[in-house]
């Protein structure tokens, strides 16, 4: 690997180019017609979950003229009304509007489901609509928790389906060429790769008493969370920052990276241990999940940092706001650009990109998964990571900047852990968080049982790997899946 030093003086100049190059690229040409068959073969799909993702699920396939969609579906009956409406604007018939979504896995005529729900509804979701003999394509994450991410992919193996997960980077032509380089040993021997999200999420209000609004059938919403009332002002979207329905940022954007490291390193598995500190720093609301959050996962001779900051900051580097980068002792990638040793632009990589709508389509006629680009076991392993990570997090202790470099410097991985925390100390004393005051969150640095996808003798974290769910809303066991 390149020394420390180098790679710091190097990445300033490579972040800097591949964020040109990405700019500058053409945007690709996606390829439909390895999806789309003529529409006297249509596939008739339902869209659950009418959200910000569901209305752009909406938007995508309403292009397919192969692609009939029958039903949308939202315990809010606004939001099913307005994403009914869209695809009217997008000359499609009006499709059906459901609350409910038995009520489409009960109509033997759908064949697929297209599943943008909130986190704590997407296995379940996926399972039922397996069960019921519908192909499931689920957004990221695929899952609320590690268990029921594993229900999930034995689901589709028992039944046979159809599944893909919403990481849809796996369908980008240019990023899979720039991987199957690094795979091939080009860019000689690979042991670090970092997943930087930066993104500004401001207070979300609170704590308080949330009013549900009266368009929403709140138990069909809550489904496999508790019915416990929201303690945040607005319902809608704020859910992502409490643990009983959301993941937190590492779940919601970094989790797209991640795949990617995950993917470029070809890692199998949930690597051996993992280790989080962070907090959420800057205002004191009703939300639960960290907004300043780095993890360390260790897989043995690789390594996958992952950088999660949500209050006001500079890029990761000048001109690169955040991304993937990959480090080998032969040379560099970051986004879909190669550069040598020296910092020097070797190429950008191209390629003709697919729809992962579409590829999805693809392979629902075709009955073959090894024909989708994102597998459901991928999105499985990928959200898993950030699921281990915040379970690191949530079992934390509070401690001084001392006392976190300290522990950290005994962590053994590949990258410059003391650099990792120092550039996060300084991003919040630039948004004035004083830490003699609100202290950061260490969590313990936990042991893997990859194979068995648990932790080592650690009872506390095991707990965490799944839920308890309410009736009739249970994602069933490994026995009854």
């Amino acid at each position: 690997m390149i020394s420390i030093n180098r790679r710091r003086f190097l990445e300033d100049s490579i972040l800097a180019t591949a964020a040109a190059a990405a700019a500058s690229a053409p945007v690709p040409v996606l390829a439909e017609e390895n999806a789309a068959g003529s529409a006297n073969e249509k596939i008739t799909v339902a869209i659950i979950g009418c959200g910000i993702r569901g209305k752009q699920h909406a938007r995508e396939l309403a292009r397919y003229p192969d692609c009939d969609i029958a039903y949308v579906c939202d315990p809010d009956s606004e939001r099913a009304a307005e994403v009914a409406a869209q695809l009217v604007e997008l000359d499609r018939p009006s499709p059906k509007a459901a609350p409910d979504l038995r009520v489409i896995l009960d109509d033997k005529s759908v064949d697929a489901v297209f599943i943008a729900t909130c986190n704590h509804w997407h296995a379940l979701a996926a399972i039922w609509a397996m069960q019921a003999g519908k192909d499931a394509y689920v957004e990221k994450p695929v899952s609320h928790n590690v268990a029921e991410g594993r229900r999930i992919v034995q689901a589709a193996r028992k039944t046979g389906r159809i599944c893909q997960g919403g990481t849809q980077n796996r369908s980008n032509a240019a990023l899979a060429a720039a991987i199957d380089y690094m795979q091939a040993g080009k860019l000689g021997q690979v042991k670090l790769a970092r997943s930087v999200v930066y993104g500004r999420r401001g207070s979300i209000g609170g704590p308080g008493k949330c009013e549900i609004p009266p368009s929403v059938d709140y138990n069909l919403w809550a489904g496999p969370a508790s019915l416990t009332p929201p303690r945040r002002p607005r319902l809608h979207y704020d859910w992502h920052w409490v643990w009983d329905t959301g993941n937190g940022e590492l779940g919601n954007n970094n989790i797209h990276s991640l795949d990617i490291c995950r993917w470029g390193l070809g890692l199998s598995g949930l690597g051996r241990s993992v280790i989080s500190y962070g907090g959420r720093f800057g205002y004191t609301d009703a939300g639960e999940t960290p907004n300043t959050q780095v993890c360390i996962f260790d897989f043995g001779e690789k390594t996958i940092v992952s950088e999660t900051r949500g209050l006001k900051t500079e890029p990761f580097h000048p001109n690169y706001k955040g991304g993937w980068i990959f480090y080998g002792d032969e040379g560099i990638i970051s986004g879909a650009s190669l550069f040598d040793l020296h910092g020097k632009l070797v190429r950008t990589f191209e390629g003709r990109s697919e729809s992962h709508f579409a590829n999805f389509l693809k392979a629902v006629r075709s009955r073959k998964r090894e024909d989708l680009n994102a597998e459901i076991v991928e999105g499985h392993l990928s959200t898993a990571l950030c699921h281990l990570g915040n379970i690191s997090w949530r079992l934390g202790r509070e401690v001084t900047p001392s006392e976190l470099r300290e522990e950290i410097r005994e962590v053994n991985a590949h990258g410059d852990v003391l650099e990792t925390l120092d550039r996060t100390l300084r991003h919040l004393r630039d948004n004035d968080v004083d830490l003699a005051q609100t202290r950061m969150t260490l969590g313990p640095h936990l042991r893997v049982d990859s194979d068995r996808e648990v932790f080592t003798d650690h009872a506390e974290a095991d707990a965490l790997l799944s839920r308890e769910y309410r009736e009739p809303f249970v994602v069933p066991s490994e026995e009854d899946v």
